[in-house]
């Protein structure tokens, strides 16, 4: 053998032997992370058992609650990380890994956002005045006891800074109004308190807002001794209960495994992120949208004190455009359309958090809709809030007040129709056009295609 033959057999053992190192190494570092993964989901389990321990202890009183489902979320979360790590150290050795660099960064985001949360689903429905959002809000208040559920918690802010300089602020709102959600969500009720009037004494206050159209603040847990020559107006009504004990409520906002707040106060979908973002919280925004012909016929009727101006016009027949009031329709018209618009587009902090359901397509198929958004939030459709369904929506009597979510809701749909008078139908559809093409409602040309209930003014469409 020559010398070169001996230097290049030398060459090739030593470039064995390097690869070799590099495998062993590699190797290595899968099964210290495999451990090391075995280790987390162990504590985590451990974690889990616990917290469930300091929440019975926090509500003894409560029904007891199922445990959540932690392991799976950690199980999940570690098979994701490892099959990533898999195939970046697979990939280095000499494999393609089958995720895209954007994929990849999806995944770790979608591990981000879940685990943080416990499997707890955070539901935000957002709304404007008369498009049903007291119906629908009802869906997820029946779903059952692990379900905490507040119907316009917003009210007592929006009620103290109509008078304020800040109520002239529309961003300094927001940022109120989100800051007091992101609370809510996390059981912490110290902030909503400082808009309370009369504010709450020692944490108990008869004047939160339509108390008795959340279960949850009408549960046993929560109800306190009545209080002699107290008044409260919003007062249960499945029990006798004295003033609302905030602490309470914290205690069972706590045990349940599922939150959700029903709102037509927040106008602007974007100014949500740093919310939606919160790791510790698993946000689900459905915004519910209506004909705004419908709308305005409903208000014409709810606000009627507020809405004189538009019944002058519609004996009049003439409706200046120029005037303030229609200027305030097309901006919010305007404002609803801008917030769809940007959930439609499914921006990074929005993609599978956000779900726009028209009113009408509730009313055609509730059970199926229903059904659409609880999968959409990820919480199991009870059987609670299909036997609601079924008792609520094939009623042959209309229920009576304005606010009743006992409904025949194919009929309730299409009542609008043949109260606002023509007039005022062409001034909503010059105003508020382009959303109405938006949320696919059809125009209407004369009176007589309006009253005829055979010709649908609604167009089938499909929001991704």
């Amino acid at each position: 053998m020559t010398s070169y033959e001996q230097h290049t057999d030398y060459t090739l053992d030593v470039q064995l032997q390097s690869q070799n190192s590099r495998m062993k190494t590699k190797y290595a570092i899968v099964f210290i992370c495999i451990v090391a993964l075995v280790i987390i989901e162990k504590e985590s389990n451990i974690l889990s058992r616990v917290s469930d321990k300091l929440i019975q202890r926090q509500a003894p009183q409560q029904t007891p609650q199922p445990p959540l489902d932690y392991s799976n979320i950690t199980q999940n979360g570690s098979l994701m990380m490892l099959k990533m790590l898999l195939s970046k150290l697979i990939g280095t050795v000499g494999y393609n890994s089958s995720l895209s660099e954007e994929q990849e960064e999806e995944e770790l985001d979608d591990l981000g956002t879940y685990s943080f949360s416990g499997g707890r689903k955070h539901i935000l429905l957002l709304a404007t005045t008369r498009t049903g959002s007291s119906f629908v809000g009802e869906l997820f208040n029946q779903h059952g006891e692990d379900m905490f559920y507040l119907f316009e918690p917003l009210w007592h802010v929006e009620r103290m800074l109509t008078t304020a300089t800040e109520s002239n602020n529309g961003t300094v709102l927001s940022g109120i109004y989100r800051d007091v959600l992101q609370g809510l969500f996390l059981c912490d009720f110290s902030l909503l308190e400082k808009y309370i009037a009369p504010p709450p004494k020692d944490h108990v206050t008869p004047a939160l807002f339509r108390r008795e159209s959340s279960l949850s603040l009408c549960e046993e847990s929560v109800c306190s001794p009545v209080v002699k020559y107290v008044f409260e107006r919003f007062h249960c009504k499945t029990r006798r209960c004295g003033p609302l004990n905030l602490t309470l409520a914290t205690d069972s906002c706590l045990s349940k495994q599922h939150h959700a707040v029903k709102t037509v106060r927040v106008r602007q979908l974007d100014t949500l992120q740093p919310l939606v973002e919160d790791r510790r919280l698993d946000v689900r925004i459905i915004q519910l949208v209506r004909d705004p012909r419908a709308i305005l016929a409903s208000r014409m009727v709810a606000f009627s004190s507020k809405y004189q101006t538009w019944k002058t016009w519609a004996q009049d027949g003439q409706v200046p455009e120029d005037d303030e009031e229609v200027k305030r329709l097309k901006a919010n018209c305007d404002q609803i359309r801008m917030s769809a618009e940007v959930g439609l587009s499914q921006p990074r902090w929005l993609r599978r958090r956000y779900m726009l359901v028209r009113y009408e397509d509730i009313a055609r198929y509730p059970m199926q809709k229903a059904e659409e958004m609880y999968r959409f939030t990820g919480i199991p459709f009870s059987p609670q809030a299909r036997e609601w369904i079924l008792r609520n929506t094939q009623t042959m009597q209309e229920a009576s007040g304005i606010y009743s979510t006992q409904k025949n809701s194919s009929e309730q749909a299409e009542k609008w129709r043949f109260s606002i008078p023509f007039t005022l139908a062409q001034v909503v559809q010059r105003v508020c056009g382009p959303t109405m093409e938006l949320f696919g409602y059809r125009f209407v040309d004369d009176e007589k295609t309006l009253m005829n209930k055979s010709i649908s003014l609604l167009e089938e469409k499909l929001f991704l």
